[in-house]
């Protein structure tokens, strides 16, 4: 018999990650006088050493603070090099570009696509320095004093989870047949005589540990001004690659104020685009106009499919770069028009596209203090290993970013230079009446949104606790009508959403639905908090 996992409380403090050696890193800044945001960083340092197949110092990163008044959010993701264009990726792909990657779950265009793996999906990373402006404005104890757990794993060695062991191997089969120069230092540093590290089987990368070291002491700036840009600069240069020092020395975060909807007398908040959290956005602003509780279980969950495809229909038509075209994020939320979308579900599986509103592989994380400071960050390099390409002698991958931009002229989001692309990672909040409830977030791609709207309408419409909300069923919309669900889900539901012209495939695969943490604040006081069972996920508190 198989017993539910409960969720932990906590009265001081609280860190829920995927890995429990990072976990057990904010655990302990936390512990020894740091804030939220401290913790925040040292798990998201450690998970780049103890996950590195989901997350890496050549990734991107999100956050949502609440600084016990009020949320900051900050976009820490990367910018294309200046020398790529739609020609640049069309001419090295031979013209036709690459065969459309299932990436964005069916958000690329038939025909040409931006490839996922080299050099031309590289991004300048941005994780590094998130790291350093997330530190500048809240953080409390000194910067380099955060990257003490990643650099003593990354130097010494760590037993490697059995989660982390199996998105590895699946990984290290991806770089199978990728042959150029490029990929050289990949097997050198991410393999154990060719192979992936087994669950259990100790893994050290000690260039990582000097990466991680110059990071630590310069504030970031090594990394984009210094002896490790010079080394990405030369390696691009030597290798096929677009992305220069002066891309590096350009490079900027950016502090936004998040964006929200409300949903039965809560506030559901996500960051702006470049990212996808304005698709789970959309899809509760639609169910909120929904008596849910009126129908039955398969009504419910047929209703949050077709909301969740007709949000993911408008973001993939006009989520882009808000700095590089004009993004209508106040009017695809405005309710008017979230009111015509509502119209268009009816009884059976439909095949939206997008409306026309008025015009104007990852890694999440959450912390929460004793001060009431609470933090929703995720970083990722996308897929797994991201670009496959690693930096010789510096033990990290780069990202593959790039993946997110369109080759159809015209798009918004179609790639060129100095743009972010869109962008699957998305940290969430939950607020009631303006009062923080917490952080939350669900990893996996396409499959965020989705998992967002999963857990908000578990935790909300169900009444369920952090770890209940999270151990719930999921299902996971691909394309078309072609709907994913857990072998838990009632057969019944399956059944009746079938009925309806779903196309349901029964998936045993964990991480297709995605992994999540949730951290909720208690009315009487301390912390509630939920951590993923269909992995490593750890949470704990003090």
């Amino acid at each position: 018999m198989a017993y539910p996992r409960q969720p932990l409380f906590a009265p001081n403090g609280a860190v829920a990650t995927s890995q429990p050696l990072a976990a057990a890193a904010g655990l302990a800044v936390l512990r020894r006088g740091g804030n939220a945001v401290d913790a925040a960083l040292a798990t998201a340092i450690t998970l780049t050493v103890v996950q590195p197949p989901s997350n890496d110092v050549g990734g991107d990163l999100f956050a949502i603070v609440w600084d016990g008044e009020r949320l900051h959010g900050l976009n820490a993701s990367g910018r294309s090099p200046a020398a790529l264009t739609r020609e640049v990726v069309l001419t090295a792909t031979g013209r036709r570009g690459a065969e459309p990657v299932d990436a964005l779950g069916g958000a690329q265009a038939a025909g040409p696509a931006m490839p996922a793996r080299g050099w031309l999906p590289v991004t300048v990373p941005g994780a590094p320095a998130g790291w350093r402006d997330l530190h500048d404005r809240f953080g409390s104890l000194p910067f380099a004093d955060l990257f003490a757990d990643a650099i003593g794993y990354a130097e010494h060695g760590y037993p490697v989870a059995a989660g982390t062991a199996a998105t590895w191997a699946r990984g290290v089969a991806a770089h199978d047949g990728l042959t150029g120069t490029e990929y050289a230092e990949f097997r050198r540093v991410f393999t154990t005589g060719g192979r992936a590290p087994r669950a259990g089987e100790r893994w050290r990368n000690p260039d990582a540990a000097r990466t991680l070291r110059r990071i630590a002491g310069s504030g970031a700036e090594d990394f984009y001004r210094g002896r490790i840009a010079a080394a990405i600069d030369g390696y691009a240069a030597r290798t096929g690659g677009f992305v220069t020092g002066d891309d590096l020395a350009r490079h900027r975060s950016t502090w936004v104020d998040p964006v929200r909807v409300p949903y039965r007398g809560h506030e559901v908040w996500e960051l702006p685009p470049n990212g996808q959290g304005i698709a789970a956005l959309l899809a509760l602003r639609i169910l909120d106009g929904v008596d849910l509780a009126a129908l039955s279980p398969a009504e419910r969950l047929h209703w949050q499919i077709e909301a969740v495809k007709l949000g993911f229909a408008d973001a993939h038509a006009y989520v882009a770069d808000p700095e590089r075209a004009e993004v209508p994020t106040a009017a695809l939320l405005d309710p008017g028009y979230a009111g015509t979308r509502r119209a268009l579900v009816t009884g059976r599986a439909g095949d939206p596209v997008a409306g026309e509103p008025e015009r104007g592989g990852t890694v999440y994380l959450c912390t929460a203090d004793a001060g009431g400071m609470m933090v929703s960050l995720i970083q990722s390099t996308y897929l797994a290993f991201g670009s496959h390409v690693v930096l010789p002698g510096h033990g990290f991958a780069l990202q593959n970013r790039g993946l997110g931009f369109r080759l159809d002229p015209g798009h918004p989001n179609m790639v060129g230079p100095a743009k972010r692309p869109f962008h699957t990672i998305i940290p969430g909040f939950l607020t009631r009446d303006g009062a923080p409830v917490g952080p939350f977030g669900v990893m996996g791609g396409h499959m965020q949104p989705q998992g967002h709207v999963q857990l908000v309408s578990a935790t909300v419409d169900a009444g369920r606790d952090p770890q209940a909300a999270l151990d719930t069923p999921r299902w996971y919309w691909h394309a078309g009508r072609t709907v994913l669900v857990e072998p838990t889900l009632d057969p019944d539901l399956v059944a009746d959403l079938r009925s309806r012209g779903h196309e349901i495939t029964v998936a045993a695969e964990p991480s297709v639905f995605g992994y999540g943490q949730t951290i909720w604040r208690s009315p009487s006081g301390g912390y509630a908090v939920g951590s993923e069972s269909r992995v490593d996920g750890a949470m704990l508190g003090w």
